[in-house]
């Protein structure tokens, strides 16, 4: 649990004062905000996983709320009771949008 928190707390210190200009920018196929929007998805997933539930859609809102997207879904994950194998999916994901963006 505390390698995903450790890499989420970098990452979310790289990104939360980036304005809209910055969440525009290219990455990767799309932007740094849609990178950063396909990690909200895939945590989000991996909580319904751990959860035992299907997997839903998060709704794509603003980019300047991606940070708090970001935190909510790492904390429904960490309530979740993830084993470590999801855990260490959720970790190797933020790096590497971490690392892309």
């Amino acid at each position: 649990m505390s390698d995903f928190a450790a890499s989420l707390d970098r990452l979310l210190t790289q990104v939360r004062h980036w304005e809209e200009v910055r969440w525009a920018a290219p990455a990767g196929s799309g932007t740094k905000a849609d990178l950063a929007y396909g990690l909200v998805q895939r945590l989000a997933d991996l909580s319904a996983e751990a959860e035992g539930r299907a997997a839903r859609a998060v709704p794509r809102m603003h980019d300047l709320v991606l940070p708090d997207q970001l935190r909510v879904v790492a904390d429904d994950l960490l309530a979740a009771a993830p084993t470590e194998d999801v855990l260490a999916h959720a970790t190797e994901a933020v790096n590497e949008v971490r690392s892309a963006v």
